[in-house]
Parts: C-alpha cells; structure tokens; sequence
C-alpha cells in the first residue's frame, strides 16, 4: 500500500470486520476517535495556518529585505502541513485493522514517534535557516 492512500482506504481498514466506510461506531469510538483528531490532526492544521499568517504578516508589513523570512514562514507553514496528512494517515491505521495480503485482519499500535522526528527535523532546519536569514541582514 501506498503511504497517503485515500482513495480506497476505507477498503483497506476494517473494525470488527466491517469496513472502514460502513463501520457503525460506538459512542465510546466516536469519543476516541474525535479526541485524537482534535489533538492531533488540529494541532498540526493551527500551527500551519499561524505559521501562514505569520507569513503573511511578513510579507505584507516589512520591506523587501524580510521577504525571504516570510518565505521561510510559508515553507515552514507547508512542511507543517504535509505532517498533518502523514499523522492522519498513521491515525487511521491506530484505530482500524488493516486485513494483511494472507487475508487476516493485523491491528498494530504505533506510537507517532516517526511524525515527531519529522517535525523535529523539519522545526531545526526552518529555525537553522532562520537564523541564517537573520544574520544576513546585517549585511
């Protein structure tokens, strides 16, 4: 399976044997699953969308010579944003069982460490950068 798979996803990812799409769920589900959206696919979405604005801010207020920091923002603002989609897409295979090529159904828990090291890495560099862009500008 691909890694961003949403197209038939829902084919792919079963709880008590139902397919992902025509699941009913439990109240206790639904509690569980908007609870790590909220903490986890929002908290990404808001850092990404103050990490654009800020751009924004950037771009719009200060002279020509900020422009690179604006951009640096914006870039930062969209790395942010494509690890919102990994964090879903890894969310979704917490909740559902994926049935394996054998044809039995495989839950695994997997912590999201691998989105913080993303986020880490991606965070060091954009703040590496920044300070590069700073120190230029007194030149």
């Amino acid at each position: 399976m691909q890694m961003f798979e949403s197209r038939h996803a829902a084919d792919h990812y079963r709880l008590r044997t139902h397919r992902a799409r025509s699941v009913v769920l439990t109240n206790d589900e639904l509690v569980e699953i908007r609870a790590a959206q909220r903490t986890f696919e929002g908290a990404y979405i808001r850092t990404s969308l103050s990490q654009f604005s800020f751009a924004l801010v950037v771009l719009k207020i200060f002279t020509a010579e900020f422009y690179s920091i604006g951009a640096l923002f914006a870039v930062y603002g969209g790395g942010v944003l494509l690890t919102s989609l990994l964090r879903r897409h890894q969310g979704n295979r917490q909740f559902f069982s994926e049935i394996g090529e054998d044809g039995l159904n495989r839950k695994k828990f997997r912590t999201s460490g691998n989105v913080v090291v993303v986020l880490t890495a991606l965070s060091v560099l954009a703040y590496a950068s920044l300070l590069v862009l700073t120190l230029k500008l007194r030149d």
